[in-house]
């Protein structure tokens, strides 16, 4: 990866939706060496996608938690049970396994807290191979979507 390469990934982070054109005068190429190396970032795995942020509180999901996550059992079977039943539950957003106890950490949003209280009872706590949850509610999001600082070197 180039000064170039960086330069484009800096800008996709900062707005997705430019075009190829905007971008590559924004990085100092023409439009089909931009292009050649968006495709080659998005052909190395490195640009995973392009999506929309969107507001939670505008859609009415005003309630988030952070839910620490204990399993019963740690063997590779418990794992993969309690993860690949994970993405069934659609609030929760970001899911981080974690080195220690607790072993998992969740960020879940609702619209408020009585649909937590039951997204709590009725799912998250069914989760295969649950011991224990423990949760913290989120007062408020200091930092969020933050774009990855790139490095300058490899």
């Amino acid at each position: 990866m180039d000064r170039f390469d960086r330069k484009i990934l800096a800008e996709l982070q900062r707005d997705g939706r430019q075009s190829l054109t905007e971008l590559g005068e924004r990085v100092g190429l023409s439009l089909s060496p931009c292009h050649r190396r968006v495709r080659a970032l998005e052909d190395a795995g490195i640009i995973l996608g392009y999506r929309a942020r969107l507001s939670p509180t505008e859609l009415g999901l005003r309630f988030s938690a952070l839910v620490f996550v204990t399993l019963r059992e740690g063997h590779q079977q418990a794992v993969a049970d309690f993860e690949s039943a994970l993405p069934q539950i659609a609030e929760v957003v970001e899911a981080q396994r974690l080195f220690g106890d607790p072993d998992y950490l969740l960020h879940v949003v609702t619209v408020d807290l009585p649909a937590f209280q039951q997204l709590y009872d009725e799912h998250l706590s069914r989760l295969p191979n649950v011991q224990r949850l423990t949760s913290t509610l989120v007062m408020k999001r200091v930092i969020q979507d933050r774009p990855l600082p790139i490095p300058t070197t490899q």
